[in-house]
């Protein structure tokens, strides 16, 4: 076989595929695999049997905007609010007082046990029927209760990272005097952090096609507007295909930028 085709396709070191194949037939494979993607996908709507209208859609496309930017809002704040929940958890599920271990655990288990769905729906008619949370905090609720169930997650990621720091590391930061709080910031939690980062990062593309499911609170995000637009206009694939789009533009960087860090941040063990 001629070497650039066994470059382009062969990996390098046979079945195990331990090396890294060209920069180039890197990149042939991708374009292929995507054009293969597109032209199927592009083939089923061509023969579709379907009225295709999109000039109802494009004249709300003003709405779709907002709903993307306020989607990306969400995602944001509840990227922060669930790291910090999960940092919390994972340190609590460590803690010497078994009390505050022990509710840690069972609120994370509880909360990854259960459906977003059906969180959202206990937490914003139940809990939040009881305190009379107003409609106008329903933004603030949404991006709590998904910080909460993403939280969870994020907390045994965490965990996961701050447990596979070697028991001599952590002994050799007690043996040179620093105390537990010093040696988790100066020792533990760099480390972990360098193993944790890809995943958190994936589960970053959870979060976000999980704000989808806020639109049952009627939180105007993207996929809500995406709704409303199409019980409007009856342009049901004109509405659904640039809302599959929009989830996409945000989630491919993310998904590209997990994998970047798996590799920038992985070392022999």
């Amino acid at each position: 076989m001629n070497e650039t085709w066994r470059d382009l396709l062969l990996a390098p070191g046979g079945a195990r595929g331990d090396m890294a194949p060209p920069a180039w037939a890197k990149t042939v494979n991708v374009l292929i695999a995507i054009t293969v993607l597109v032209g199927a996908v592009s083939c089923c709507l061509v023969f579709l049997d379907y009225n295709w209208v999109w000039g109802a859609v494009w004249t709300r496309r003003g709405e779709l905007e907002k709903g993307w930017l306020l989607t990306l809002g969400i995602s944001a704040a509840a990227l922060v609010t669930s790291l910090a929940i999960g940092f919390v958890l994972a340190l609590g599920q460590r803690s010497y007082f078994l009390p505050l271990r022990y509710f840690a655990k069972v609120i994370v288990e509880l909360v990854r046990c259960t459906p977003l769905l059906v969180l959202i729906l206990v937490l914003w008619y139940g809990v939040g029927g009881v305190f009379h949370v107003s409609d106008a905090y329903r933004l603030v609720a949404g991006i709590l209760i998904l910080s909460i169930f993403e939280g969870a997650y994020n907390s045994e990621i965490m965990r996961a990272g701050i447990e596979g720091v070697g028991k001599s590391q952590i002994e050799s930061a007690r043996a040179i005097g620093l105390t537990r709080a010093q040696a988790y910031r100066h020792v533990i939690v760099p480390q972990a952090f360098r193993q944790t980062l890809p995943p958190l990062v994936g589960q970053l593309l959870s979060l976000i096609k999980d704000s989808s499911l806020l639109s049952f609170i009627a939180l105007p995000e993207l996929t809500h507007v995406a709704q409303q637009v199409n019980s409007d206009t009856y342009s049901t694939l004109e509405t659904y295909l640039p809302l599959a789009f929009g989830y996409l533009v945000l989630t491919v960087p993310l998904s590209l930028l997990s994998r970047w860090l798996e590799r920038r941040f992985h070392y022999e063990t």
